[in-house]
């Protein structure tokens, strides 16, 4: 698909599944973009997006050792949960949240359907993803932060869920590339991550650029 009509679709998407403006950060002034609802749930298994976002090769930049405990915060269908669940295997576990039940059927028609048992779907709230406290070696979220209307809050509470050498790590869409056919609130500069994360305990690691149109960013626990 040309990039141009990819972008168009985009907009569409967007306007159709009621994306929009949410709040304003307070550190760096950026509009917070609002949740898809699950009527959008077909966006997130489109054909297209294995070539636009390389999720697996992804995956692989992060190394997800075998017994590990993940979660994917935002979801939605378990387009990248079921793909953790076979990295972490069967002695790991993979925490699905999500803050709508809809999204969270699908997911567990999904994992049901390729056979997977090592997920489990987690309801979440807006400004609280309810996760076990110190147990994850990772925290994921797929071009889900820019949405978070609460989001120092939510960093607090995921901060609290990992273990002291846990990461959490961030694919969002590049701000800094006008090429990438995602509306702008739906973007973000690596510069805007690391002023809103930072502050709530992390520390950026590394940033990772070797995907078609998403960073990768690491970010490590500070000392309590």
């Amino acid at each position: 698909m040309h990039p141009a009509f990819r972008g168009l679709l985009a907009v569409l998407v967007f306007q159709l599944f009621g994306w929009a403006q949410d709040g304003v950060h307070p550190i760096t002034g950026r509009h917070f973009a609002g949740t898809m609802s699950a009527a959008g749930a077909p966006w997130l298994v489109r054909s297209e997006r294995e070539q636009e976002e390389h999720p697996d090769q992804a995956l692989d930049q992060l190394k997800i050792a075998k017994g590990a405990t993940v979660a994917d915060i935002g979801a939605g269908v378990g387009y990248m949960s079921w793909r953790l669940a076979k990295r972490v295997g069967p002695t790991g576990s993979v925490y699905a949240n999500d803050i709508q039940s809809e999204m969270l059927d699908l997911l567990r028609k999904n994992m049901r359907e390729r056979h997977i048992s090592n997920v489990e779907p987690v309801l979440g709230e807006v400004d609280d993803p309810k996760l076990p406290q110190g147990k994850m070696d990772l925290v994921l979220m797929v071009d889900v932060y820019h949405e978070f209307s609460e989001p120092q809050k939510m960093l607090r509470h995921i901060r609290d869920s990992l273990k002291p050498d846990g990461r959490l790590v961030l694919l969002e869409y590049r701000a800094e590339d006008s090429t990438v056919p995602i509306l702008p609130l739906h973007k973000m500069t690596v510069s805007q991550v690391k002023a809103e994360i930072e502050p709530e305990g992390y520390r950026l690691e590394r940033v990772i650029e070797t995907l078609p149109w998403q960073h990768i960013l690491i970010f490590t626990r500070k000392p309590s």
